[in-house]
C-alpha cells in the first residue's frame, strides 16, 4: 500500500505538473500578439529522491517551474539602439523640413539648388533688374522694378528666417510633449518597480516585468537612458547625463523651463538643467536639430543678408538720384548681421531714390547702376559672391540632411537585427507552441493512466481481489 501510496503521489505530481505547462503555452497562444509579451517557458526538476526496501531509489515526483525566456542583456542593447534610432529619425524630420523652406530636393545640389529656392531666384531676379537698369536708366519702369525685385529679396530672407523660427517653435513644442510622456511612463515603472518587489522580488515576475520593460522601450523612443538593477528584482533609471529618472518605486519628474525663447529641460533631484548634455531619443534628437543645427543655420542666413544688404546700400549711397540728390540706403537693416534676415526690408520708397548715376554724370548716369550689378560678381559675403555664399549654405543644408537620413536608415537596420534576435528567443512562435501543446498533452493523459490503474490497483486490494465489490 505504501508503495501503491508513493506512486498516487508521484502521479499526481506528474498532473499538475503537465497542468503548469499547459497553463503556460495557453497563455503564450493568448498573448502572442500581445505587444512586449515575453514567452513563458516550463522546466521539469526531478523531487527528492527516497531509499526503499530493497535497496531501490524512487523519486518523489516532478515540479514544474514557469519563467518568461528573457535576455536582460539583449534587451538592453535593443533599448539602447533603440535611443539612438529615434534620435537620428527626430533629426532626420527637422532637417527634412529645413530642406523643404530652399525647396531642395535630393539632386538640388550647386547651381541648381540656388535656381531651385526661393531666395536664390529673389537674389537673381534683383541683379537681373540693375542690369536692366543699368542699359536704361532713365526709365521708371526699370526703376520700379528695381524696387520690385528688392521687396521680393526682402520678402525671401523674412519668409527663409519665418519658417526656421516656426521649426525651432514647433521644435520646443516636441520638447514639451516628450517630457510629459516621459513622467507619465517613468511614474508608470515605478509602480512597477513596487508591484514586482511585492510579487517576486527574488525571481521572474513574469508579466509584470513585461510591462515593465514594455514602458522602458517606449521611455528610450523619447530619452537617451542608463538602467541599472537594483534589488528585489528592481531597475533604476537615469538619463544619458545621470540625472535620476526613476529609484525604486520612487519617480523623478522631467519639468520645463524657458530659457531664451527656447524650451529647455530641468531633471535629476534636485532639478537641474540638462538640456545640454541629453542625448538619445526624439527628445536628443528635437535638442541636437533646435540647438546645434537650427542656429547654424539662421546665423549663415543673416550673414547673408546683412552682408548683401549692406554692401547695396553703400554701393547706392555713392551715386546720385534721379533728382541730383545723394543716394540713400535702399535696405533698412539692423546694426548687426544679428536677426537681419528676419527684419530686412526695403527703405527706399520711390522709384527716384535708386541711384543709378554718379556725381558730375549727369541724373540720367549709369555708371552706378553697373556698379551695382557687378555687385553680382563681387565676393561681398565672407570671401564669396552672394550666389556662391548661398549655393554654400544650401550645399551644407542639403549634405546635413542627407548624413542625418543615411544614419537614420542605418540605425533602423541595426535595430530591426538587434529586434529579430530578441524576437528569436523571447517571441511566441505558433509552430513550437502547438508542438508543446502536443507533448504536454500525451504526458497529461499518461499520468492520468498511471492515476488510473493505481486506483483500479487501490479497489483490487482493498477487496482483497473481488474486483466486483468496490468499483
Amino acid at each position: 500500500m505504501g508503495t501503491l501510496t508513493s506512486l498516487l503521489n508521484i502521479a499526481s505530481e506528474a498532473l499538475l505538473a503537465d497542468q503548469a505547462a499547459l497553463n503556460a503555452t495557453a497563455n503564450n497562444v493568448a498573448n502572442q500578439s500581445t505587444p512586449g509579451y515575453t514567452r513563458e517557458v516550463t522546466s521539469f526538476e526531478s523531487g527528492d529522491s527516497v531509499t526503499i526496501s530493497g535497496g531501490g531509489v524512487q523519486s518523489s515526483g516532478v515540479t514544474a517551474t514557469v519563467s518568461s525566456l528573457r535576455d536582460r542583456v539583449l534587451e538592453q542593447r535593443v533599448q539602447q539602439q533603440t535611443q539612438s534610432t529615434a534620435q537620428s529619425s527626430a533629426l532626420q524630420s527637422a532637417l527634412q523640413q529645413v530642406e523643404s523652406i530652399f525647396s531642395l530636393g535630393t539632386d538640388a545640389t550647386g547651381s541648381s539648388a540656388v535656381t531651385s529656392s526661393q531666395l536664390g531666384t529673389a537674389i537673381n531676379s534683383f541683379f537681373s533688374s540693375l542690369s536692366a537698369l543699368e542699359s536704361n536708366p532713365s526709365d521708371t519702369s526699370t526703376r520700379q522694378n528695381v524696387l520690385t525685385t528688392a521687396s521680393a529679396l526682402a520678402g525671401a530672407f523674412n519668409s527663409a528666417s519665418s519658417q526656421l523660427s516656426q521649426i525651432s517653435s514647433s521644435l520646443n513644442q516636441q520638447v514639451s510633449g516628450d517630457v510629459t510622456q516621459v513622467n507619465s511612463l517613468t511614474s508608470s515603472i515605478a509602480a512597477l518597480n513596487a508591484k514586482i518587489a511585492s510579487a517576486s522580488p527574488n525571481g521572474d515576475a513574469g508579466t509584470l516585468e513585461d510591462q515593465r520593460q514594455e514602458d522602458i522601450d517606449q521611455l528610450s523612443q523619447l530619452v537617451g537612458l542608463d538602467q541599472i538593477s537594483t534589488s528585489q528584482n528592481g531597475i533604476s533609471l537615469t538619463t544619458s547625463s545621470g540625472a535620476v529618472l526613476v529609484s525604486g518605486d520612487q519617480s523623478f519628474k522631467v519639468s520645463t523651463t524657458q530659457v531664451g525663447g527656447n524650451t529647455d529641460v530641468l531633471a535629476g533631484d534636485p532639478p537641474q538643467d540638462v538640456t545640454a548634455n541629453l542625448t538619445g531619443g526624439d527628445l536628443g534628437g528635437a535638442l541636437q536639430a533646435r540647438d546645434q543645427y537650427l542656429p547654424s543655420y539662421s546665423t549663415a542666413l543673416d550673414n547673408l543678408a546683412f552682408s548683401l544688404g549692406s554692401a547695396l546700400n553703400a554701393q547706392n549711397e555713392l551715386g546720385v538720384d534721379s533728382s541730383g540728390n545723394p543716394g540713400a540706403a535702399i535696405f533698412s537693416l539692423p546694426t548687426s548681421a544679428t536677426g537681419a534676415a528676419a527684419s530686412i526690408a526695403v527703405s527706399a520708397t520711390s522709384p527716384g531714390a535708386v541711384a543709378a548715376a554718379t556725381s558730375g554724370e549727369g541724373s540720367s548716369g549709369n555708371d552706378n547702376a553697373t556698379a551695382l550689378a557687378n555687385l553680382s560678381t563681387q565676393d561681398v559675403v565672407a570671401g564669396q559672391t552672394a550666389v556662391g555664399f548661398l549655393a554654400s549654405f544650401l550645399g551644407q543644408v542639403g549634405s546635413d540632411a542627407s548624413a542625418a537620413t543615411t544614419d537614420s536608415t542605418n540605425q533602423q537596420t541595426a535595430l530591426t537585427q538587434l529586434t529579430t534576435q530578441r524576437d528569436a528567443l523571447s517571441s511566441v512562435s505558433s509552430d513550437e507552441e502547438a508542438s508543446n501543446l502536443t507533448q504536454y498533452q500525451r504526458s497529461y493523459q499518461a499520468a492520468s493512466q498511471v492515476f488510473s490503474i493505481v486506483n483500479t490497483l487501490f479497489a483490487s486490494a482493498i477487496n482483497l481481489g473481488v474486483e466486483t465489490s468496490v468499483s
